[in-house]
């Protein structure tokens, strides 16, 4: 397990150290990791950090530094490492008194609860005890995880070899694995037992004749509905002891055992599927959707058939990905009987969300987290880092959901790769319907929808459903005018239907030659807060630096938006091999787009969509002036 945050408890002032022995032994100071001196001192320091507070005879030392044959010069040579252990840590953090004290029974070291893990992990264990007494048990899991999460494996796994360290190690080991216990039994209690079945069959495989853990692993396996699987533990187990031991189990596991042969089906239901609160989660269809016909078909095809586990739907923002995966989820309701749900990978100003605070919600929607508890967020929707472990124990919940379940989430505005791995269906009948303005070339293996300006006649007829059918008629050369001038983006569409829609006086003739002038269309596709240069904004500052100055000049080359290799070659003054790159990362991030069929990179016609082009141009003509005219980016001539 990864290392969680460092809590400092009341030893949080700067300065402070902090000991950690559930795991590799170390410590740090501000964050800083301090070295520990050669290995004779880390085996004096593990054995008075394994029993803090506590003095601890020379004798005990000496037998943990040397276990066979100490030489006459030990407990000097234990002055010294004691020496070095105290200049290293400096003094305790209550008025500057001495850390390490020697008293007639041996060497004290003195150490609060926040700066020495295995102290802050029994007072999270105790505490969910008390919770778990009092019939907490909701809270008795998260102070239990929370005391897992400081669980970095074998502790003192590096100090092993020394007989005395080992056997302290064995005795924290021991209590990490009762606690481990007490959660796992917390969790299932809850109707939680997908978020422990993996973490109990690895402790099972580490310790196979620990009965508590093979009962737990059982319990989780059946609650999960996976009956056959939780009858294997007991037979494995059964034989186990009888070959090892030449015993039975003791009759409380075989009750068990008996009572899960009698329980029906109804009892092998995961308790998470009942506590689903809503089996749909999607925004309202819009009656403005039209068009996507092919595109439609195709995701309804795929996912309805369960040909494919995830459906990546790409194009530049304002292409109509959403809507589309939005229609399509509404029409999916049969192939998905456990739900249906829409997930924003972005927030409303276009940044990305946090990984967690996106878990988080899909760990809501399906009932397998509580994530006001995991995962606050602040007023502002930010997230507050989670513990790694308390993540990765939602994230391993939420695949082992997806695998016992069928049903479609839409990760909708996905900004990378990174921001959804993990979140993917690894087996199980779900699926995963991601949109993106990037191609997303690191996902696979996925169906790929690439979605083109549409037909002149469907962005016609969008344009007829928002201004009426009737006004369409009066002048349909200029309507085709407005949409064209649009470069067929349906939100560009869209916004111009909203706006006429309102202005009723405004002859289509007059808007689109409001659009057709370079320098005013942006201007005009505003209604309301609703706004295309702020969206197609949001996307430039997803480009990195140089492919923004590319874009800049690319975009100036035709007025069309489109150019040949040879034309990019010269624009960019580059060698060929630098402008195809160029230009490829380009149609990577959806911001160029390149012909359907098969053509070598010189015959190609690449295409830069007309908002996105006027508005790189004026990104350029402000970069220009900022720098003096000379290029932002240079790229290599080869």
């Amino acid at each position: 397990m990864t290392r969680p945050p460092v809590r400092t408890g009341s030893a949080g002032a700067a300065g402070a150290v902090h000991f950690s022995l559930l795991g590799p032994l170390t410590a740090r100071r501000d964050g800083r990791e301090l070295p520990l001196g050669p290995r004779k001192q880390r085996l004096v320091l593990a054995t008075l950090l394994a029993r803090p507070n506590t003095p601890v005879p020379v004798d005990v030392l000496t037998d943990a530094v040397w276990p066979d044959d100490p030489p006459r010069t030990a407990r000097k040579n234990l002055q010294v490492y004691i020496s070095a252990a105290r200049a290293l840590l400096g003094p305790a953090g209550d008025g500057g008194a001495d850390r390490l004290v020697h008293g007639c029974g041996g060497y004290h070291l003195r150490i609060a609860e926040g700066e020495l893990d295995t102290l802050r992990f029994g007072s999270l264990a105790r505490a969910g005890r008390a919770a778990a007494g009092r019939g907490d048990v909701a809270g008795a899991a998260r102070l239990l995880r929370e005391a897992l999460d400081l669980w970095e494996g074998p502790p003192l796994h590096d100090l092993r070899d020394s007989a005395g360290v080992a056997e302290e190690a064995d005795r924290l080991e021991a209590r990490c694995l009762t606690v481990y216990e007490d959660w796992a039994e917390a969790e299932i209690e809850l109707g939680r037992a997908a978020v422990a079945v993996d973490g109990l069959r690895d402790l099972v495989e580490r310790h196979p004749l620990r009965e508590r853990l093979r009962a737990a692993w059982m319990n989780s396996l059946h609650q999960s509905g996976r009956q056959a699987e939780a009858l294997a533990v007991y037979d494995d187990y059964r034989q186990l002891m009888a070959r090892e031991l030449g015993l039975e189990p003791s009759p409380a596991m075989a009750a068990l055992y008996r009572s899960m042969l009698g329980r029906g089906r109804e009892a092998r239901q995961p308790a998470v599927s009942r506590r689903t609160p809503a089996p749909v989660a999607l925004p309202a269809g819009t009656g403005a959707f039209t068009g996507r016909r092919e595109e439609l078909r195709d995701l309804l095809d795929v996912l309805g058939g369960g040909e494919e586990r995830v459906v990546v739907v790409s194009g530049p923002g304002g292409a109509g990905k959403s809507a589309l995966a939005v229609r399509a989820a509404h029409l999916l309701a049969d192939p998905f009987p456990d739900g249906r749900v829409h997930v924003r990978v972005r927030r409303e100003d276009g940044t990305a969300r946090g990984r967690a605070e996106v878990l988080a919600e899909l760990g809501r929607w399906c009932g397998i987290a509580e994530a006001r508890t995991e995962f606050p967020a602040t007023a502002a929707g930010a997230d507050v880092p989670a513990t790694a472990g308390a993540l990765a124990v939602l994230a391993e919940a939420w695949q082992e959901w997806q695998a016992r379940h069928r049903a479609l989430v839409v990760l909708d505005d996905v900004p990378d790769e990174a921001s959804v791995r993990g979140l993917l269906p690894r087996s199980g009948k779900c699926a995963v319907l991601v949109t993106a303005r990037g191609q997303l070339p690191g996902l696979a293996p996925v169906h790929r929808i690439a979605l083109p300006a549409p037909a002149d006649s469907e962005a016609l007829e969008l344009l007829g459903k928002l201004i009426g059918a009737g006004r369409l008629r009066t002048d349909p050369a200029a309507a085709l005018r407005i949409v064209r001038a649009c470069g067929g983006l349906p939100l560009a569409v869209e916004v111009s239907g909203m706006r006429l829609a309102v202005l009723r006086h405004l002859p289509l003739a007059e808007y689109a030659d409001r659009l057709d002038d370079p320098s005013a269309a942006l201007d005009e596709l505003v209604a309301g807060d609703v706004s295309v240069r702020h969206r197609i904004a949001s996307g430039w500052r997803d480009l990195a630096e140089p492919d923004r100055w590319v874009l800049g000049r690319l975009a100036g080359l035709a007025d069309d938006g489109c150019f040949t290799l040879d034309r990019a070659t010269v624009a960019l003054g580059c060698g060929e091999r630098a402008a195809i790159r160029a230009v490829e990362s380009l149609i990577d991030a959806g911001a160029v787009t390149s012909p359907a069929g098969e053509v070598t990179a010189h015959a190609a016609l690449y295409e830069v969509p007309r908002l996105l082009c006027l508005f790189a141009r004026e990104q350029e003509v402000t970069a220009a002036g900022g720098r003096g005219g000379a290029p932002a980016v240079a790229l290599s001539p080869g």
